[in-house]
């Protein structure tokens, strides 16, 4: 059986790292909301810390999710199997 080389998708770290900022800029905007400052800025009411980190969390969750290493993948995102090995090799690989 041939040895094949796995690795993690960069886009699931991206992912990962997305999330994590998302969760930091949402947490920070509701702390800013349950205690707010006493010079607010302008269009402070909107509260956009709560909604961009929100979509970044969504965003990275969705890359985590899409990119997620699965058993079985090599480094092409295809699932391995004999098959398909048999058939790469196709009319090309015969001698005659």
């Amino acid at each position: 059986m041939k040895e094949q080389e796995k690795q993690v998708p960069i886009w699931f770290f991206v992912g990962t790292l997305l999330a994590i900022y998302g969760l930091i800029i949402t947490a920070a905007g509701v702390y800013g909301w349950i205690y707010p400052p006493e010079k607010k800025v302008a269009l402070w009411d909107l509260h956009a810390d709560v909604w961009w980190g929100a979509l970044l969390c969504l965003f990275g969750l969705v890359y985590v999710l899409k990119f997620w290493p699965r058993q079985g993948e090599g480094l092409t995102g295809r699932i391995d199997s004999p098959a398909a090995e048999t058939s790469t090799t196709g009319a090309a690989g015969r001698k005659g």
